[in-house]
């Protein structure tokens, strides 16, 4: 059983705060999902996260003009510059203060980031060289009375780089990047509201400014009799700093109650994009202020905004929901549309064949994302109360799920609909689910009145009630076997195994020491393990009912201590117990979470129990729970850490302002004693994939996925100092095919095995297939579904899969659950390549039977016109 798995990607969760970025080649889209970014690739349909991590929430990102370097700035300005296409860190930096805005000059040396009320002009380090000190402070500018809040740099035909800031003062300000002589830095007033941003047209002449009470000002040059000559003999996008800038226009949006919360501005297009706090963005033509389209995307204000390059698409983040879109304005369409949960993430499930998994939370929605590039493909929102449990059914295209609403549902995964509701004879509420085997009969275990009930799947009736616990039901299992084996654990500290087809209801419970949290049999059904509230993992044999095992795992999974918390994280019991339990696909090892930043892996062959590795979910200080010691410096004189200290009477939006506390209690600043709510790390759920290469944690910060590495093949005892890319291409231009891919895949360069791979003649790919070495037929065969996706060459893939799958399907059986993987992506590149040449006959079919009608019809005119000239 191997235990190296690794951070794979974050699939609940698309946007949090800060700024959302494109690209520059603008198929790629940068969202901040707490301390970590998340690149969604539009063009292929796919998502991943960054395996980096910054301490805290991150509040601005900034990516290089020729794309290699990312600047991503937390809570407390501490930044990490990150190679951005290997997603490897190069160094740390920390500001000082909270950044607002962070900027790439347009040729990439510079990078602009606002200091409070100041702007501090750095030197970008090299990325292809490791320095000690690689930020260099260029300069520092002074002039506004408040925090600056945004920064643009002027467009790249002027020869002298300046660049706009814009601040809380209701101004902005014109500074050069270096000193001019006789320039004094340009005040741009008048505004009665902070201003949102500042914008250069692209030939220089106007200058744009939104504030955030809905007005735009543009500004020009202001001609004088003395310095017209001036004026015409130079270009205006040469000497911005030499213009004398003035109002030419005031508009306004004129939308009431409403303000302005983010802008962009395309100068090519000269589109500005508004985000308003109304969930409402407009999209205007400057300097006309021409509308040219307005839509309502959100039901909470826009956070932030984007716009890709050539102009054509538009980015939304929405922080309070957490929604991220993308919306093609010229053909009205959504490129993008995902939401994650609105609450915390409670549960989840993975289908069968290990490509999707099924999400439910508080919010009452239930979500379903796909494995492959991490998206949302269906939210089903029929529940009015939180989801606790979701299992999906053995062939894997019906869903249930149980919620505190009283009601169990079943969801149809081809129609997508919810086609059965099961409910109880009197109101109660489910707090856990298991489906039998054959997917015939569904269970779910109450919280108040301690029964479990059963229904048929196909005819939705109750089939029985089983009663016997004390306590509310936590958890239910089915034996995987097909035994008519059901376990439900309880709060009432026993275990019980129920035969729910046999006539006896006589039921001997297994006592535990503790509640019991969480079962889960082993594959085979021979051995079953629960979790209970004092951190034990116990575990029983099933055919005789006697404790096999116990696990203790309180100073495992204890660690990380809250904000508010009077004991060490040594002590604290409210993180010593795993609340989720799941066998890996062998039986061998047992994947446990709870209320901690800790995951543990146990191996539990032959009853031994040893803790073989350890995750950390998060290292995100701007969750509690993730410190192992508290910093006393954060304490003030009342004894209360200032991190849970309310301070939303400081903040600027009204909304942000509200006391939406109960009459009567004081809030803000005013009373120092009141506390906010900080999220905790926590898993509340852990699942297994079925080929047991990936596991997935519902915890805090969204679905994380971890996943064993399968993708590099790097066998250094083969390689030698002569195995070269311009070697293999000489072996190549030679004629020894089957020589030259493998050692192209003793490189493992995807530019170097495809154009070994696509200069093997076809008359030869059979015999090339039959003898590839065994350790590189799951790497070819991998490579030549993603090949079959991709490229117009169908027969020559087709072949190459046909041939490798008769040579070497024996090598691929006997071990299809390590390669596993490999088989679900060529099956799905055959299905899709079968739906594509489904379609396109189905297109030519239509096409030719029209064609023909078109032909008849002509014909038969052609006869009555001849027949008619005939009798005349």
């Amino acid at each position: 059983m191997k235990a190296n798995y690794k951070f794979s990607n974050i699939c609940g969760t698309v946007y949090q705060q800060g700024n959302i970025l494109f690209t520059p080649d603008g198929n790629t889209l940068l969202s901040p999902v707490g301390n970590r970014v998340s690149v969604f690739d539009l063009v292929n349909n796919k998502s991943r996260t960054l395996p980096v991590e910054n301490r805290k929430n991150i509040a601005a990102i900034a990516l290089s003009p020729d794309g290699n370097v990312l600047v991503s700035v937390d809570e407390d300005g501490r930044a990490l510059l990150v190679n951005f296409k290997r997603g490897v860190v190069l160094h740390h930096f920390n500001f000082q203060k909270p950044v607002q805005d962070i900027q790439f000059s347009h040729d990439g040396k510079f990078i602009a980031v606002t200091h409070g009320s100041h702007v501090q002009v750095w030197r970008t380090p090299n990325h292809l060289v490791r320095e000690f000190a690689p930020f260099v402070l260029h300069r520092t500018y002074t002039g506004h009375h408040a925090d600056v809040s945004s920064i643009r740099w002027s467009p790249d035909s002027s020869k002298i780089s300046c660049f706009i800031t814009t601040s809380r003062d209701m101004t902005a300000r014109l500074f050069t990047l270096d000193p001019l002589e006789g320039f004094r830095p340009k005040t741009f007033a008048g505004h009665k509201d902070a201003v949102v941003g500042a914008y250069f047209s692209a030939n220089g002449k106007f200058i744009y400014t939104v504030s955030r009470d809905g007005a735009v000002f543009t500004w020009t040059a202001k001609e004088e009799p003395d310095d017209a000559e001036q004026l015409a003999s130079s270009s205006f996008a040469h000497s911005i700093p030499q213009i004398r800038w003035g109002v030419h226009d005031r508009h306004y949006f004129n939308l009431p109650h409403t303000k302005v919360v983010c802008t962009t501005f395309h100068p090519s297009s000269n589109l500005l994009v508004v985000g308003f706090s109304s969930g409402v963005f407009g999209l205007w033509e400057l300097p006309s202020f021409t509308n040219i389209h307005t839509l309502s995307i959100s039901q909470e204000k826009i956070s932030s905004v984007a716009i890709s390059p050539t102009g054509e698409w538009l980015a939304f983040g929405a922080r309070r929901l957490g929604q991220l879109l993308v919306w093609e304005w010229q053909s009205e369409s959504y490129i993008l549309k995902q939401q994650g949960h609105y609450f915390d993430m409670n549960t989840l499930a993975y289908a069968p064949d290990g490509q999707t998994i099924a999400t439910g939370g508080d919010d009452g929605k239930l979500k379903v994302w796909s494995v492959q590039n991490g998206f949302c493909f269906v939210t089903f929102s029929e529940h009015t109360a939180p989801i606790m449990g979701i299992t999906f059914a053995k062939h894997g295209s019906v869903l249930f799920s149980a919620s505190l609403d009283g009601t169990v549902r079943a969801f149809d995964l081809v129609r997508y609909r919810n086609f059965r509701t099961f409910t109880s004879p009197s109101p109660a509420q489910f707090s856990s689910i298991a489906v039998d085997p054959s997917g015939e009969v569904v269970a779910a275990g109450s919280t108040d009145t301690f029964e479990v009930f059963m229904w048929s799947v196909q005819t939705g009736k109750l089939l029985d009630i089983l009663a016997g616990h004390e306590a509310p039901v936590s958890t239910l299992a089915f034996s995987p076997t097909g035994a008519n084996q059901l376990a439900s654990g309880s709060w009432d500290r026993t275990i019980r195994i129920w035969s729910v087809f046999g006539r006896s209801r006589a039921v001997e419970p297994l006592t535990l020491s503790s509640d019991v949290l969480s079962i889960a049999f082993r594959p085979d059904g021979m051995e079953l393990g629960a979790s209970t509230l004092d951190g034990q993992i116990t575990f029983f044999d099933v055919r005789s009912g006697k404790q096999s095992n116990v696990i203790d795992g309180r100073k495992d999974v204890s660690g990380g201590r809250k904000a508010d918390d009077r004991v060490a994280a040594a002590n604290s019991s409210s993180t010593k117990a795993f609340t989720s339990l799941a066998y890996t696909a062998d039986g061998s090892c047992v994947l446990a979470g709870g209320n901690s930043k800790y995951v543990c892996l146990y191996d539990v062959r032959e009853g031994e129990g040893v803790l073989v590795k350890k995750f950390q979910i998060s290292e995100n200080l701007s969750l509690d729970g993730t410190q192992e010691f508290l910093d006393s410096r954060k304490v003030n004189d009342a004894g209360i850490n200032i991190d849970l200290i309310d301070d939303r009477g400081n903040a600027s939006d009204l909304e942000d302002r509200m006391d939406t506390s109960l009459p009567g209690a004081s809030r803000g600043a005013g009373d120092m004693s009141v506390r906010k709510h900080r999220q905790e790390a926590r898993t509340k759920c852990v699942r297994f994939s079925p080929t047991g290469r990936a596991w997935a944690a519902a915890s805090t910060e969204g679905l994380l996925i971890y996943s064993l590495d399968d993708t590099v093949m790097f066998d250094p005892f083969d390689l030698t100092i002569d195995l070269t890319p311009q070697a293999v291409l000489n072996i190549l231009a030679e004629g020894e095919y089957l020589k030259a891919l493998v050692l192209a895949f003793r490189l493992n360069e995807k530019p170097i095995i495809q154009q070994v791979y696509e200069r093997i003649p076809r008359s030869d790919i059979r015999l090339v297939a039959r003898q590839m070495p065994n350790v590189y037929i799951p790497a070819l065969l991998r490579f030549t579904s993603e090949h079959l996706e991709k490229s117009p060459h169908l027969e020559f893939d087709l072949i190459w899969v046909q041939t490798v799958i008769t040579a070497h399907g024996r090598f691929l059986r006997d071990r299809s659950g390590e390669h596993a993987p490999v088989l679900r992506a060529a099956q799905k590149a055959l299905g899709d390549v079968e739906g594509s040449i489904s379609r396109l006959c189905d297109e030519n079919t239509s096409t030719l039977q029209y064609l023909i009608d078109q032909s008849v019809v002509k014909h038969g005119l052609d006869d009555d016109t001849s027949s008619n000239a005939s009798d005349d």
